[in-house]
């Protein structure tokens, strides 16, 4: 494609699917999105559904883009379940999203629209957007946790994402923990909903993560080790995952941020205590696009598959 053109980007998740039209003016110039639009999911009513609705906004997209001249080079999508690198479809759903897995994406966006068609998991793309636009810019090699009511990931190898064999490389959540709590995964103590049944199980009270946070940071001994043991949990993780990779930087992104100091400081120290002294220096920084993160890492891997 020669410059200037548009991608048709879509992040779909369990409550709403966005999107957007993302300009690219030039080589070295950020891409801006131009328009967004979002919709309801409604997940409930099933994968068929879902996919009808990606349709109609992506249609409505095209013919916005196509109104104000806008040469376009395909449509790129990030989505919540499992994508299976060979055809973009969603090898895998959990209850979230009923009826999902199985839906041909990439297939089915291709026969309605003529164009080139691109499919990643929905942290996937977030990453990928972090690592070209976003806190990782210029780092050829970082790790992309998102902590949120669940725990996913993606990992950015020679500035590309890291699919792997069948497109699941990253699901970070399934990681083994190794603290004496949660289910024996990573996310049942690291997430937003690992958070909150910690801390029931400890009390016999059901709180928001917000509300835990709120606790921990006024003093509640139950609220802070919940806090602290997500923290820590993810620290030691992540020592483990950089000396696979020996990552430039670290990104956290996700409602589990939002617990301020105590997790960080939990992060950061379970961290240092388990790298080897050599990758002590690893910067963990916050994510810097929000919501326009899956949605340029959608873009950008649509690109990537044209190069391909």
């Amino acid at each position: 494609m020669e410059y200037p053109f548009s991608v048709i980007a879509v992040d779909v998740g369990g409550t709403k699917i966005a999107c957007a039209l993302v300009r690219y003016e030039c080589v070295e110039k950020a891409p801006v999105i131009v328009e967004k639009r979002s919709v309801p999911t409604h997940a409930r009513e099933g994968g068929e559904a879902v996919l009808d609705r990606i349709v109609q906004a992506v249609r409505a997209m095209k013919a916005f883009a196509l109104e104000s001249d806008e040469a376009l080079a395909g449509i790129g999508v990030g989505t919540a379940g499992r994508v299976d690198a060979r055809d973009g479809s969603i090898a895998y759903a959990n209850e979230i999203m009923p009826g999902w897995t199985g839906r041909p994406v990439a297939a089915r966006l291709r026969d309605e629209f003529g164009m080139p068609v691109a499919v990643l998991g929905d942290v996937q793309s977030h990453a990928l957007g972090e690592a070209r636009w976003g806190a990782a810019r210029g780092a050829q090699t970082c790790i992309v946790m998102a902590p949120g009511t669940g725990l996913g990931g993606g990992l950015i190898v020679g500035g590309r994402i890291v699919r792997g064999a069948h497109g699941f490389a990253g699901e970070i959540g399934a990681t083994p923990n190794t603290l004496a709590a949660g289910d024996g995964n990573l996310e049942s103590v690291a997430s937003g909903s690992g958070i909150e049944a910690r801390y029931e199980a400890k009390t016999g009270t059901h709180l928001s993560g917000a509300e835990i946070s709120a606790w921990a940071n006024e003093g509640d001994p139950a609220a802070r080790e919940a806090i602290e043991n997500a923290g820590r949990a993810l620290g030691i993780a992540l020592a483990g995952w950089a000396n696979m990779l020996d990552p430039e930087m670290a990104v956290v992104s996700g409602s589990v941020v939002k617990a301020g100091p105590i997790w960080r400081d939990a992060l950061q120290k379970a961290y240092i205590e388990h790298a080897p002294a050599v990758l002590g220096g690893l910067r963990i920084v916050d994510a810097s696009l929000g919501d326009a993160a899956p949605l340029i890492g959608a873009a950008e891997n649509l690109l990537d598959s044209l190069e391909g």
